[in-house]
């Protein structure tokens, strides 16, 4: 991970400060605010700024249902209430702010999600960083047979430092060659001093997809864990997982209470259809069920007996 002199001094600045403030904090997410946190080779993912803690989704909950939720007792069994019952809306009361350094192609897929606010830095304006994503060899992997866009078997050997190199070479020479088209360096430094540069807008085009952006990334805690719901589960691809894993550890800094229940409802449970709730009566009963017999495609059976890990089952 690489900060600019510039954004190191932000950092110590804001760090310093020293601000009283009337509205709620979340004093383990305040011990990191700002931070760094270590993505990948060069990237990062700090936490800017934030509005609300566990309280604020209680006290929006309670302006929504009134009287109606003085039968929950506290705090907790409100949030789990709300999680286990789909009732989105509080949660919207919580956003965060995030600084994030990634690379190009991760980025295209995380801008997926549309529930956000991003500001992008601009390659029209300024000159890319020098910095492209290389994976480790435990990261490099053929095409998975099963699934088109999964990965498969580790590349070993030749076949791996092979692939690496043809990473790393056509970065760099992508990157001098957008040097060379912009008639100017990394460092600031010209090129060719008789020679007039291309427009950044157009020489960025060169760039490969593993070339290194930043932006601001703000959301509300509904969409953040509808993102982290996806991204950080097992079958997401590696790179935008590890953002993933290190937002998931700001989430239960951040408001702990919703963390648990998130991760109970959200990421250990499972949802189940109406097929799927008869076979599990009869699983519960002892009674023999028969796939053929489940009204359940091949590929539904087999998510639910994984789901109830009875891997047995499987067909």
């Amino acid at each position: 991970m690489k900060l600019t002199i510039e954004q190191e001094q932000e950092i110590k600045d804001l760090q310093s400060q020293e601000n009283k403030t009337k509205r709620v904090v979340a004093p383990e997410l305040e011990k990191i605010l700002y931070d760094a946190i270590s993505v990948l080779d060069h990237g990062f993912v700090r936490v800017i700024d934030y509005m609300g803690d566990d309280t604020s989704i209680v006290q929006a909950a309670r302006v929504s249902y009134g009287k109606g939720t003085k039968k929950v007792s506290t705090d907790s069994g409100l949030i789990k209430y709300l999680m286990r019952h789909w009732h989105s809306t509080p949660f919207e009361m919580c956003e965060i702010k995030y600084h994030v350094k990634l690379p190009i192609f991760i980025a295209r897929q995380w801008i997926r999600h549309r529930t956000a606010n991003v500001n992008e830095y601009s390659a029209r304006y300024s000159i890319l960083d020098k910095e492209f994503y290389l994976p480790k060899n435990e990261h490099l992997a053929a095409q998975s047979k099963s699934n088109r866009q999964g990965r498969g078997d580790i590349l070993q050997g030749e076949q791996a430092k092979k692939v690496l190199n043809l990473l790393k070479n056509d970065a760099e020479r992508t990157y001098e060659n957008y040097e060379t088209m912009l008639n100017e360096r990394y460092d600031g430094s010209i090129v060719d001093e008789n020679e007039t540069g291309l427009a950044r807008e157009l020489a960025r085009m060169n760039l490969t997809l593993n070339t290194y952006t930043q932006w601001y990334w703000k959301t509300d805690l509904l969409n953040l864990m509808n993102f982290l719901r996806l991204r950080a589960d097992h079958h997401a691809q590696y790179e935008i997982r590890a953002y993933a894993d290190v937002m998931l550890d700001t989430l239960k800094r951040w408001v702990p209470t919703t963390y648990e229940a998130f991760m109970d409802y959200r990421v250990g449970g499972t949802e189940v259809s109406s097929k799927g709730k008869i076979i599990i009566q009869k699983l519960i009963s002892g009674e023999k069920i028969n796939p053929e017999q489940s009204g359940l495609s091949k590929r539904e059976w087999n998510e639910l007996m994984l789901a109830l890990e009875l891997k047995d089952k499987l067909i």
